[in-house]
């Protein structure tokens, strides 16, 4: 029967007519994309043409933090948000946020009121149409049922969602043919405490511009037309963000895929990524459809969606978008998780998000690009064709570097769930070694700074080391020369720079990219500001900064950061050895890493700048602890359920099939004929016999973990007693399905799952 249904869902992918999506035309002619590029977006650009050009400036003055948003402009924006909604099919309006769930929440409100009018007939009851200004700026969701590690008890049910100004609202599809207006927000406890991810991402975003001007306004004290002040930095971020798709039909069948997104059991399939054949390869035509179809629906919400392709592992693939604004890429990463999987489902596919579904082969991230602009667009990690004189740059990256030295364990602890553990330092993931890769050339500019010598005796017979590149001859006629990037790429570095931009590539492909990004920008900030002390002090009572008081400071900062810098293999043991002789932490579980957040060296500098107070900080620590000890006790139950109700019993059977041929055999040919099956009896007994006293191990262990009060040595305990076990029935699991069966194997197996797109 087991077989049966699995075969039928594989017919049932290559009968099912498949799902065809019309591309937008004019005319019977396609459009450019970019014009319907955010169609579903109520832009800046939108809310020029709704509103009467002083009340839009009165708007465009308090997104920019200029000043308070009064009444009348709150109430004409949201007037005009609702007509231009309701004219898309809106019928309801969200305020969407991102709790501490490591997903988005929303509650739906319909835009139906009621009024009345008195009259000498009575009460007339009619129905309009509203969303008012205070509709708009703010809503409540119960903030009891929602993680707030002991901040708000049950009976403390009231918080708040608050608009958030700077991302614009948009709509999306509804049922039948309706659509709804989302207004993102943040999210608050009623004393204001930060419950969501959003707010400590907009704190961080605001230390951070504050502290980078700051630092130009030190470097730059006259500003010029050529170099005008800068009022305002922001962080840039592009997420590359990596994912599965398999048959939902097949997904369903699977409990473990179902309740905690991997597979819990599973042999590796006689091929699967070893050819190395599907990276970039062709993608399945049901695939292309779901992402072409997802690409389509992120265009007309705005998102700049502009790389698809085959990662490594069969069935896995990659989206990426064109960098924009942190707080907005942020957003716009989390809704491309949430079309990716409402298309995927109507294609009869599902996207699993998680970082390690699949043992054995390539688990997901998410590549984070992370730069930091100016509000001309001036990129400061530009290093220009000549860094070493680039005093701007070189002050920007070295606080950089400082940051993540200092606090390396906090952005470790940014990136630690119980997901993400199986994927980091596999060969497939940076280490839980938080360090820096800055490639050849800068390496040696930095060398020379801080030896004081100078660049051009680096290279001989070149006047300066150039950032432009090189080309490359390919002693080929008809090809024209190839222009080369200075320096490699390292692909096994955490914190990699990649030319005007550092990429931070150990974060988890199912996580919100908040946390990471706040953790980021809170140590950066940070680092920025104990640079421009360093400045102030070096300049003493001179009028302006001199160019050998920056060389001296950036000489300071490349001593101290030294040891954060490796270009070498991550993945290697030679590197975890020397790490260990830098003072380099060496942070391999959740649990550990965050203990992090509260040391002092990490807890000081984040409730310091306001990023976080104290109870929010502790609160978010707790969080984490707790959902990793759930997510393990989830993943074991499941893993239990799935052993006593499915596979020991298919192993009951088919031990006695094979008990039951055994005797057969002997009756009618001897006991010298039944060897075979008397040898693969021997063999699969022992797993079986193993298997049950697991399973029993493992009930005990789960029940044991009830008695612990302490969240961390809750956690500690599962990862240190829970997950072995968990692994060790994994592998007797795996032993049985190898050899019982496939008749009688209960589960889609590996091949299934990986190749029946």
């Amino acid at each position: 029967m087991s077989q049966e249904n699995r075969i039928n869902r594989i017919i049932d992918v290559y009968n099912s007519p498949k799902r065809v999506v019309e591309f937008p035309k004019k005319n019977g002619t396609p459009l450019y994309t970019s014009e319907f590029f955010g169609e579903n977006v109520f832009s800046t650009t939108v809310i020029a043409k709704c509103l009467p050009k002083p009340i839009y400036q009165q708007f465009i003055k308090q997104v920019r933090g200029g000043q308070m948003m009064d009444k009348n402009t709150t109430d004409s924006v949201a007037h005009a948000a609702r007509i231009w909604a309701m004219d898309r099919g809106a019928t309801h309006f969200t305020h969407w946020f991102q709790p501490q769930t490591g997903s988005t929440a929303e509650k739906h409100d319909s835009f139906l009121s009621l009024n009345s009018n008195f009259s000498q007939n009575g009460e007339e009851i009619f129905a309009i149409d509203t969303l008012s200004g205070s509709q708009l700026l703010q809503s409540e969701p119960d903030a009891s049922s929602f993680p707030s590690g002991g901040m708000r008890s049950t009976f403390e049910a009231r918080g708040y969602t608050v608009w958030d100004t700077t991302s614009p609202m948009f709509i999306q599809p509804g049922p039948h043919g309706t659509s709804i207006l989302y207004i993102p927000s943040i999210f608050i406890s009623y004393n204001g405490e930060a419950l969501d991810e959003k707010t400590v991402l907009l704190r961080s975003s605001e230390s951070l511009s504050k502290a980078s001007v700051d630092l130009l306004k030190l470097i730059n004290p006259n500003p010029t037309d050529e170099l005008p002040r800068v009022t305002y930095v922001y962080t840039t971020l592009g997420t590359e963000q990596e994912f599965f798709l398999i048959d939902r039909g097949l997904y369903s069948l699977r409990p473990d895929l179902k309740i905690t997104g991997r597979t819990l059991v599973g042999r590796l399939p006689p091929k699967h990524q070893q050819m190395e054949d599907h990276y970039f390869g062709r993608m399945p035509s049901r695939v292309l459809s779901t992402i072409s179809e997802t690409e389509l629906e992120l265009i007309k919400l705005g998102v700049p969606i502009k790389t698809r392709h085959n990662e490594v592992a069969p069935s896995q693939f990659e989206m990426a978008p064109i960098f924009e604004e942190a707080t907005i890429a942020t957003d716009h990463n989390l809704l491309t998780m949430d079309v990716l999987h409402r298309v995927a489902h109507n294609h009869k596919l599902k996207v699993l998000f998680h970082e390690k579904p699949f043992k054995g082969i390539n688990g997901s991230g998410k590549h984070c690009n992370w730069s930091l602009s100016t509000n001309y667009g001036e990129n400061l990690l530009d290093p220009t064709s000549t860094p070493e004189t680039n005093y701007r740059f070189l002050l920007f990256l070295v606080a950089i570097l400082d940051a993540v030295h200092t606090h390396g364990s906090l952005l470790r602890a940014g990136i630690s769930s119980a997901s993400n553990d199986h994927r980091l330092g596999a060969n497939e993931a940076p280490p839980g070694i938080i360090s820096i890769f800055l490639g050849e050339q800068l390496t040696k500019v930095l060398d020379a700074i801080e030896e004081n010598r100078s660049i051009k005796s680096l290279e001989p017979h070149i006047e300066s080391i150039k950032v432009g590149g090189t080309v490359l001859d390919m002693k080929i006629s008809t090809l024209p020369e190839i222009s080369r990037d200075l320096t490699d790429r390292n692909r096994t570095s955490p914190f990699a720079f990649t030319g005007n931009k550092f990429e931070f590539r150990a974060v988890g492909s199912k996580q919100s990219p908040s946390f990471p990004v706040t953790l980021l920008n809170s140590a950066v900030a940070s680092s920025i500001q104990q640079v421009s002390e360093a400045l102030l002090k070096q300049k003493g009572d001179k009028p302006t900064l001199t160019d050998d008081d920056k060389l001296f400071v950036i000489r300071q900062f490349i001593k101290k950061t030294k040891n954060i810098r490796f270009e070498g293999d991550n993945y290697s043991e030679a590197w975890a050895k020397e790490a260990e002789t830098r003072g380099l932490p060496n942070i391999k579980t959740s649990p550990e890493a965050y203990a992090k957040l509260l040391e002092p060296i990490n807890s000081d500098m984040l409730t310091k700048d306001g990023i976080f107070s104290k109870s929010e900080l502790h609160s978010r620590y707790y969080i984490l602890l707790e959902k990793y000890t759930k997510d393990i006790l989830v993943e074991a139950r499941t893993l239990e359920s799935i052993i006593k109700t499915q596979i020991l019993p298919i192993a009951y059977e088919f031990r006695k099939l094979l008990a039951e041929g055994i005797k057969a055999i002997e009756n009618v040919c001897g006991e010298q004929h039944s060897t075979p099956e008397k040898k693969l009896l021997k063999i699969t007994t022992p797993l079986v016999i193993d298997l049950q006293n697991l399973i029993d191990s493992m009930t005990t262990t789960i029940k044991e973990i009830s008695t612990i009060d302490d969240p961390y040595n809750q956690a500690e305990y599962v990862e240190k007693n829970l997950l072995p076990l968990m692994e060790d029935s994994r592998l007797k699991v795996d032993g049985l399905e190898e050899f019982i069966s496939d008749k009688l194997w209960p589960l889609p197996k590996y091949n299934e799952l990986l190749f029946y797109t």
